[in-house]
């Protein structure tokens, strides 16, 4: 049964966009069949899988508003199971028009529907805020995983995300849960990381996943030549523990691993 995850925080640079496209790649180096849909009008998972986001004759704002299909948009990436439904620019076009809608927080949802026997995960990189875009993404989505970067304000706001994730899922979509949250940039050598680590433990418990992102240069590198960090450096501490990251999300999921000498996609 396909799983429809929306990566989400409305705060910025917390490594949301990092961890789409790279949890992305590794579940599809792990012979899942992925799709990544990019609702970020700054189009950076678009650029971070070497797509582009300009000069589309038809856009995810056609989608959205009804008038195309995904499929018109859908983009196969060569030797991989990874397909990718790209954003552009206009996509606050659609959001703009989505509030005068009826059922605007469906529109993403219905737009899917077709596409759920494709595929094993869909993962949605949502917009840095609580907008209607982002609201269409959490109806969409069966589960939200949170990247969270362990800085002095990484709480502040979340409780905003946390209740409109209760909100959606006690009006439009009660199948909604936080699947896990994923500490993003960790430097375990700081203090404040790891104190910022504790409370986000305490706060979140077992929702809180082993694997933490570390800073890693490979990853601030990777989207700039259009690759996700396993195509740019597979054997870098930052594709290790994306693909350390995917394995945990399967566990959790209850679903066994790809057969060894596969995960990493050989």
């Amino acid at each position: 049964m396909t799983r429809v995850i929306a990566i989400a925080n409305q705060k910025g640079g917390v490594g949301k966009t990092t961890t789409t496209v790279n949890l992305a790649a590794s579940l599809a180096a792990m012979k899942r069949r992925i799709l990544l849909v990019d609702i970020d009008p700054q189009g950076n998972a678009t650029t971070g899988v070497g797509l582009e986001k300009h000069g589309q004759a038809v856009t995810l704002t056609d989608v959205l508003l009804g008038e195309a299909h995904a499929t018109d948009i859908l983009e196969e990436l060569p030797n991989s199971s990874l397909h990718v439904l790209p954003g552009s620019p206009d996509v606050t076009t659609a959001e703009v028009k989505l509030m005068s809608r009826e059922r605007r927080e469906y529109h993403l949802r219905d737009a899917l529907a077709p596409l759920l026997d494709n595929y094993d995960y869909i993962l949605i990189d949502c917009p840095p805020s609580l907008n209607m875009l982002t609201v269409n993404a959490l109806v969409a989505a069966d589960g939200v995983i949170i990247p969270m970067q362990c800085e002095y304000y990484a709480l502040e706001g979340l409780s905003a995300l946390v209740g409109t994730i209760e909100r959606i899922t006690q009006t439009a979509n009660p199948k909604l849960q936080v699947m896990g949250l994923v500490r993003t940039m960790y430097d375990p050598r700081s203090n404040l990381a790891r104190d910022v680590s504790e409370q986000i433990h305490a706060f979140f418990r077992n929702k809180v996943y082993n694997t933490a992102i570390p800073r890693n240069i490979r990853l601030a590198e990777a989207p700039s030549h259009g690759l996700s960090v396993l195509e740019y450096d597979k054997g870098s501490r930052g594709a290790l523990a994306y693909l350390a990251l995917a394995a945990e999300v399967l566990r959790k999921d209850g679903s066994k691993l790809a057969p060894e000498g596969e995960q990493a996609g050989e």
